[in-house]
């Protein structure tokens, strides 16, 4: 099945670019556009619909002061904008803006770009965008946004498990439901007042101010933890119900699943992009699949240690569980391939690199799956033996009991004792004392285990199997957990593709072709700052299909052909998909002839040179 998902995710790798992940598209004026006139507005074009933060755009003027400008808003084209007003008369010289925003899928976004008005300056603003999220903060709302994937499963596959397996009443099932529940409210909580400073990069205290707070109950994201919340309290009053009536969970109980499911969906990587509609339900049904299987599993797992749990609920549980591994498989294919855009970004993007985890953890837990259907089949085998073998022992002592009842009636009332014909096959009356007292007696279920019974093999087994689908489950989760937080890899494309959003930043594209099939693309590389001195550089290739490439090695030199410099080189080393070095230094100012190479294989390579300025 595994082997299956890659191959579909091979076939469909050469699809366009979409996104997930706001990446910027463009701004007006453009970054480094000189000006005759002052602008009223700038405006940003994102490569999806973003949210607006009162703090969305900063504007430096050439002085390095902040400048008062307008509320931020969307232009009248579309929510994929973002404009604000400038002041009106602005002096000659470069302005510095740095912006922030929030993607559809609810992830902050930022970056920095200048422009001029007049004539170009040396500008003294320094404006560092800092992390996109303060580290606290963010790690706070990764372990909440992980507590509560954990908590849905256990709240939705112990629900699942108690209906469609029908194990016998355990009160430990219902401690795990509570568990699930409170659990789910806690986390989303959490996720609801730490939104804020994840959202502005503040630290976790921002959390406790009243203007944070108001700004996220009316944001998008704030309004589906509301939902989500709104939803916990329906749920409550229905697991008090069934905990009192003991009724299955029908069509209620699936609706409420549904409804938490989807407000996973329309907080993350499936609320933007290609395909919506589609790509929501997908992962409706992709997060619902992971709750009955895991979650499933954590209820099993819980009744085989602590109650008596019959042959026939562990079979149902194993085919409830091959359902749910389907849907996974279908809705885990369209996703990823959805996500990544390419074949080389599964090894050439952090998403990537975290999706193939992800399927090897998956492919440990279809082996331990293998072997719990294994044992179960075993548990079951035994069981209907042992069912068998009570119902033949039962069946010949009420035989006994019958036959010595008729030798005995005839002696009672003085008479010799009569053959029994052969062909007499009529009961004794059930008013007979003696026949009834040597019955088993009724309403004993023969297919319940023995409670004094040693623990048999194939059981303890079950149980071991089963624990380790538990484990590995729960790695799973949190791989997931990361890989929602991850820009994907068709969004990484894009975003680089766009350029890098670095004030000061030279970046040139170098287009190349080695001369066999599949070997031409471009390099993107990055200069930063592009000034005499120490300077950062990376390099991105991009295969012919637009999607990033990885290739064997890339070297890139630099020569100064009116000072006779060079060539020096960059001494570039591979960073996982892309190629980089934090200290190059160019000795002076003017035109410098960068020269690079990429080496697709073995023996094919080709070199270009182009022209770059450093000031």
């Amino acid at each position: 099945m595994l082997l299956g998902t890659l191959l579909v995710l091979f076939l469909l790798g050469g699809t366009g670019p979409a996104s997930a992940h706001a990446a910027l598209r463009g701004t007006d004026p453009e970054d480094g556009a000189v000006l005759k006139s002052a602008p009223r507005h700038l405006t940003l074009t994102f490569t999806e619909s973003v949210g607006l933060l009162d703090d969305s755009f900063r504007v430096l003027d050439p002085d390095g002061r902040r400048l008062r400008v307008g509320e931020p808003q969307h232009a009248s084209n579309g929510a994929d904008t973002a404009r604000v007003t400038l002041p009106a008369k602005l002096a000659e010289g470069t302005y510095t803006v740095a912006w922030r925003v929030v993607s559809a899928d609810s992830h902050p976004v930022s970056g920095a770009f200048t422009f001029s008005v007049g004539k170009a300056s040396v500008t003294t603003a320094i404006v560092d965008t800092g992390p996109t999220e303060d580290p606290a903060t963010k790690s706070l709302y990764n372990l909440a946004r992980y507590l509560a994937y954990l908590a849905a499963a256990l709240l939705i596959g112990t629900a699942t498990f108690m209906a469609v397996c029908r194990p016998p009443d355990a009160p430990v099932l219902a401690r795990l439901l509570r568990s699930g529940w409170w659990t789910l409210l806690a986390a989303t909580l959490a996720l609801l007042v730490l939104r804020g400073p994840y959202e502005s990069g503040e630290g976790p205290l921002a959390a406790f101010s009243a203007e944070s707070l108001t700004r996220t109950l009316t944001s998008r994201p704030g309004l589906i933890l509301l939902a989500r919340l709104a939803l916990l309290l329906v749920a409550a009053v229905y697991l008090v119900r069934l905990a009192r009536q003991r009724k299955p969970y029908g069509w209620s109980g699936a609706a409420l699943a549904a409804g938490l499911a989807v407000t996973w969906a329309a907080g993350e990587h499936a609320s933007a992009g290609i395909q919506v509609p589609v790509a929501m339900a997908s992962a409706a049904l992709h997060l619902l699949a992971t709750a009955v299987w895991l979650g499933g599993l954590a209820a099993l797992l819980v009744t085989l240690y602590r109650a008596h749990l019959t042959p026939a609920a562990v079979t149902r549980f194993s085919r409830l569980a091959f359902a749910s591994v389907t849907v996974l498989a279908v809705t885990g294919v369209y996703q990823s391939w959805r996500a990544l855009g390419s074949w080389d970004a599964l090894t050439g993007t952090t998403y990537g690199r975290l999706l193939l985890l992800k399927l090897a953890g998956v492919l440990l837990l279809l082996t331990a799956a293998a072997a719990s259907r294994r044992w179960t089949a075993r548990l079951a085998t035994v069981g209907a033996e042992t069912v068998a073998a009570k119902n033949a022992v039962s069946e010949k002592a009420v035989r006994e009991s019958e036959k010595a009842v008729r030798e005995k009636v005839p002696e009672a009332v003085g008479g010799p004792s009569l053959p029994e014909s052969p062909g007499d096959t009529s009961e004794p009356s059930a008013s007979v004392g003696p026949a009834s007292e040597g019955r088993e007696p009724t309403g004993l279920d023969p297919s319940a285990p023995d409670p004094s019974a040693p623990d048999p093999a194939h059981r303890r087994a079950l149980r071991r199997s089963v624990l380790a689908e538990v484990v590995v489950g729960a790695v799973v989760l949190a791989v997931t957990t990361i890989l929602t937080s991850t820009l994907p890899g068709r969004a990484q494309a894009e975003a680089v593709a766009q350029g890098p959003a670095v004030v000061g930043a030279s970046v040139t594209n170098v287009p190349f072709d080695v001369g066999t099939p599949g070997g031409r693309g471009k390099v993107q590389i990055t200069l930063d700052p592009g000034r005499v001195g120490d300077n950062s550089i990376e390099a991105l290739v991009f295969g012919p299909d637009g999607g990033v490439s990885v290739v064997p090695e890339l070297r890139i030199s630099f020569t100064h052909p009116g000072k006779d410099i060079g060539p020096l080189d960059a001494e570039l080393t591979d960073k996982g998909g892309y190629w980089a070095n934090s200290f190059l230094n160019l000795p002076i100012a003017g035109k410098w002839e960068m020269k690079v190479t990429v080496r697709t294989s073995d023996v094919d390579q080709v070199s270009e040179t182009r022209t770059v300025v450093v000031r």
